[in-house]
């Protein structure tokens, strides 16, 4: 525990904090790899949380839908 919060914890806030910010990018790409970091990191606090089904789809879908439109659809962003 880390001032009096535990690591699954930081990891949720570290992933809220990423989605944050992807979300003030201007730049789409920019905006997708941010937003895919995020997405990494609420599947593993989602694994963390004794596996949390809901994250976990949920952001394993986002993370599918980043990839698909930063490598297949490049020319689109």
């Amino acid at each position: 525990m880390i001032l009096g919060i535990s690591i699954t914890e930081w990891v949720g806030y570290l992933a809220s904090v990423a989605l944050i910010i992807s979300f003030m990018m201007k730049n789409v790409r920019t905006l997708r790899i941010i937003n895919s970091m995020g997405a990494i990191l609420f599947v593993i606090y989602g694994v963390m949380l004794a596996i949390s089904w809901p994250i976990i789809i949920t952001n394993v879908f986002i993370l599918l839908a980043n990839i698909y439109y930063l490598y297949f659809k490049k020319n689109t962003i």
